[in-house]
């Protein structure tokens, strides 16, 4: 998966599920982005921080898109791209 046009796709199929997931959990999500808005911002900069999001949140994705993507491709996935996916939820907190 080295072709820029297909992390592009593969970016685009999981941010749904991505987006529902931390909207259906963003309980359990803002303590580990440590709590409020500025924290969670700075947290976003932190790559343990954000691996751990996505190791929290991998499991909890459809069960074919698990198939389909293994969970270290979905961790870096995740990591590239931080902002987006989590913007929902850092947004929230401010």
């Amino acid at each position: 998966m080295q072709n820029p046009a297909e992390q592009s796709t593969l970016g685009n199929k999981l941010m749904a599920p991505m987006e529902d997931i931390v909207k259906k959990h963003s309980s359990a999500l803002m303590p580990m982005l440590g709590g409020s808005g500025t924290a969670a911002h700075a947290a976003l900069w932190n790559d343990e921080t954000v691996r751990k999001v996505a190791t929290f949140c991998y499991p909890l994705l459809p069960g074919l898109v698990r198939l389909a993507i293994k969970e270290p491709m979905f961790v870096n996935f995740v990591l590239n791209n931080r902002e987006r996916v989590l913007a929902t939820l850092v947004n929230k907190a401010a």
